[in-house]
């Protein structure tokens, strides 16, 4: 039930109207009740306009006393002190949740609560409550979740209290509970996290000695912790727009935090954005991580062919290559977006480079880069390498699409034989043919170069003229030369 202003005010009275309570002693019994009346009073809008800046100050009062107790203790811990402690932790946590209420969509109370200087002393007791760990579990944790919650309450929507916040709280407040083992703190940590950040504060990630320490820590949250959402969005709506970011916390992370990443990556590419997003609008994922992610995969990428010996399908090194061409396949299918990465020097070059690899050693060995035609279910279904093949075919596609430059490139290092030579149905790479179509036809679009050396490859025997037919093409000879043209019978 609302609060009338009446009640409002009688209980902020009440709280100007509480002396100090005696140091080393109990908190006053008298104290905690009108707090009580004042978190329930602010639940209701009305309550909330209600409040006055005296309240916020009795409250910050109260609050400063309990911080000087508590480190007191943390200097000199006492048994004989505990029910003292926890009478002060259940206070502390009573004007959090008083707090936290009165900032629920009152910009008049946030400016309150920040310019009466509680901003400071909330992060000052949670650093202080940080250092209590092992005292009572219930009672210290529903202090610091309060806390916690309090400032998210009062970093939403409010950009004067996320940069207060952000000066006192970043990085060591916020590494100490992303590092916490209670679960709802690290969420609650991260959500105020993620409210704070901004482009000029995600800078302060670069520049301070803890800022990539404080990136990598929610990278690991997101790995062991998947379903802490706030962490997630934390990677992928506020990192992700800084490339340089992006860079510097990649070099960090081992190989298992990368996979993670990468997959966050994977993720926002998936989502389905919004029809108003064209080539003139920001990309889900920065063109220049993408482009730094290209470079990762050219430096690393001959680590896939490890499957090629290795009995060991966990391979950290090589299901980050997956995951990198993974992302290139899709990065390069939005042409408009994404087109710069066509010009990626070395690229084009590089996939060729490791497509003639793994054929190879699938010729020489069986593995899993070896052709397969067999109907019978096999483990192979569920090897990480599953479709690799395949997808660097598509790769080749994607970076020949309307670019004349890297359809040349492919010919000159011989890729045009190549592909054709991964035309067949195989088990371990579905839809490869289909991809192969595919990157023939745009490496033949409107280059009469290519088209003359798959002519003469079938001329020679040694393309063959049912194949290419049935990937709709077919050599046709002019004033001596030989052409390939779409046939009647295109698929």
């Amino acid at each position: 039930m609302a609060a009338p202003r009446e009640a409002v005010c009688a209980l902020g009275a009440r709280l100007l109207a509480l002396g100090p309570d005696s140091r080393g002693g109990d908190p006053a019994p008298d104290t905690l009740t009108p707090i009580q009346s004042l978190t329930g009073a602010f639940r209701e809008r009305r309550g909330r306009e209600e409040a006055t800046q005296c309240v916020f100050e009795s409250l910050k009062h109260i609050l400063k006393i309990q911080l000087t107790e508590m480190e007191l203790f943390t200097e000199d811990p006492n048994d004989n002190r505990n029910e003292q402690l926890a009478a002060r932790l259940q206070l502390s946590a009573e004007c959090f949740r008083c707090l936290r209420n009165a900032c629920v969509q009152c910009g008049k109370n946030q400016n309150l609560i920040r310019n009466v200087g509680l901003v400071q002393l909330a992060t000052q007791i949670l650093q202080v409550l940080h250092r209590l760990k092992g005292f009572q579990e219930d009672v210290l944790s529903a202090a610091f979740r309060c806390g916690l919650q309090f400032l998210g309450n009062l970093a939403t929507g409010n950009e004067e209290s996320q940069g207060v916040i952000w000066k006192n709280a970043f990085p060591d407040m916020f590494l100490n509970y992303l590092k916490c083992s209670d679960e709802k703190a690290v969420a609650y940590c991260c959500m105020v996290l993620f409210s704070c950040l901004s482009a000029e504060r995600t800078d302060d990630l670069l520049t301070h000695d803890r800022g990539i320490e404080l990136v990598k820590t929610v990278v690991n949250i997101c790995r062991t912790e998947p379903e802490l959402d706030w962490a997630c969005l934390l990677v992928t709506d506020q990192f992700l727009k800084c490339p340089d970011v992006v860079a510097a916390v990649y070099t960090k992370l081992n190989n298992r935090e990368r996979i993670t990443l990468l997959d966050l990556i994977t993720a926002k590419l998936n989502e389905k954005m919004p029809s108003s997003v064209t080539a003139s609008t920001d990309a889900s994922v920065p063109m220049r991580v993408v482009q730094f992610l290209a470079e990762c995969f050219k430096e690393n990428c001959k680590a896939v062919l490890g499957f090629a010996s290795a009995i060991d399908e966990e391979d950290e090194e090589a299901l980050i290559v997956i995951r990198l061409l993974d992302i290139l396949c899709e990065t390069t299918s939005n042409h408009d977006q994404f087109i710069h990465l066509q010009n990626s020097p070395g690229l084009v070059e590089t996939v060729v480079e490791l497509l003639r690899r793994t054929h190879l050693a699938g010729k020489q060995n069986r593995n899993i880069f070896s052709a397969s035609q067999s109907s019978a279910v096999t483990d192979t279904i569920t090897h990480p390498a599953m479709g690799f093949k395949a997808h660097l075919i598509r790769l080749i596609g994607n970076l020949c699409y309307g670019n004349k430059t890297n359809q040349d490139k492919v010919r000159e290092i011989d890729g045009i034989p190549l592909i054709l030579d991964n035309c067949s149905i195989d088990d371990n790479n579905p839809f490869m043919s289909q991809w192969a179509v595919f990157a023939i036809r745009n490496l033949t679009e409107q280059n009469i170069e290519n088209q003359q050396v798959i002519a003469q490859m079938e001329r020679q025997g040694v393309a063959d003229s049912t194949m290419l037919k049935g990937m709709g093409f077919q050599a046709e000879e002019r004033n001596g030369k030989l052409y390939l043209k779409s046939s009647k019978n295109n698929p």
